[in-house]
């Protein structure tokens, strides 16, 4: 019982203490398995129609962890010169007590530079809701000293939706062995607060990655060994965060680490094994906490999972970049 009054009241605090507050987005462990989130240019890469789920359940060891949900659909339309996608996310946190939602429509725009050498600018407009479930939190004038909540509290019920638009950009560039790109996520700085003002800070994202045919030949075939070496770095409002990763697959297995800390702290290792054909992927990760929060949070699962789509009709050929899938 104590527990649970802990919890409202500090989600209560959250919620009137608006104006003092910089929120923060939903983190995802495997980057390029949800490739329209981390960067809007992704939209059109695999160029046939391409389905992508992913769920994230970050600290279950913990009363009231953060459970993520993510869907997108994106595709390459040679009448438009570039890819489309769409993109809803949801993230609960409290059990469900506070929640966000978003959903995103994104165009990128290709560009082949050269013979060997592409580019893609994306551009993301978003729709995103805050809300409180009332309903689900606990006061203090709600306590029974025998039996416990058993009284309807006589707190004023607040605003619990808040409800605002959003734009992000980005700008990818890659080669058959090489990719690195941009975004920059919440251009306007969105007011997020359900009182007063707390806008949403940008967030900034840097990445790059190559890869490695460890056969040696010139041009790799699905069956050679890949390493993939990457480096992540995220920045929004006061936190930074820089992240290292190597893959390695031989199809249908990848397998993966990155290592995740900000410039204080370490944060957590994560470990990935997945399974990639032509037609789908699937990826399972784990954060594995070394920071001073250890593994009493019980880390973080993520599960992954992308459906490819036959392109129908047959068109033009379009340069897939060639990166994770994880």
């Amino acid at each position: 019982m104590f527990k649970r009054l802990i919890k409202s009241i500090v989600i209560l605090l959250f919620v009137l203490a608006g104006g003092m507050l910089k929120a923060q987005d939903p983190h995802f462990s495997q980057y390029y398995a949800n490739p329209l989130y981390l960067n809007p240019a992704f939209a059109g890469t695999a160029n046939c129609p391409r389905l992508v789920f992913n769920h994230r359940n970050q600290w279950p060891a913990i009363s009231g962890n953060f459970v993520t949900y993510s869907a997108s659909y994106d595709m390459h339309i040679d009448a438009l010169s570039g890819g489309i996608g769409i993109l809803a996310t949801t993230d609960r946190a409290g059990q469900g007590v506070l929640s966000k939602d978003f959903a995103s429509a994104i165009y990128s725009y290709a560009l082949d530079v050269t013979r060997n050498f592409s580019i893609r600018a994306g551009f993301q407009a978003s729709y995103f809701q805050n809300r409180i479930d009332w309903d689900k939190l606990t006061f203090g004038d709600m306590i029974d000293p025998r039996y416990g909540f058993i009284y309807d509290t006589q707190e004023i019920r607040p605003q619990t939706r808040k409800g605002t638009t959003d734009f992000s950009a980005g700008l990818l560039g890659y080669t058959e062995n090489f990719y690195a790109g941009v975004a920059v996520h919440h251009l306007t700085e969105p007011d997020d607060a359900f009182y007063g003002v707390s806008r949403l800070p940008r967030k900034y994202t840097a990445h790059i990655g190559g890869i490695i045919n460890l056969s040696g030949s010139s041009r790799a075939l699905p069956s050679d060994p890949i390493l993939s070496p990457n480096f992540l770095y995220m920045r929004q409002q006061d936190f930074e965060q820089l992240n290292y990763g190597l893959y390695f697959s031989r199809m249908p297995i990848v397998a993966g680490v990155w290592y995740r800390h900000s410039f204080v702290n370490p944060d957590a290792v994560i470990a990935l094994i997945g399974i990639q054909t032509d037609i789908f992927n699937i990826g399972y990760s784990y954060d594995i906490t070394v920071s001073q929060l250890s593994n009493a949070s019980g880390g973080a699962h993520e599960v992954s999972f992308a459906y490819h789509f036959p392109c129908i009709p047959e068109r033009r050929r379009v340069r897939k970049i060639n990166c994770p899938s994880f």
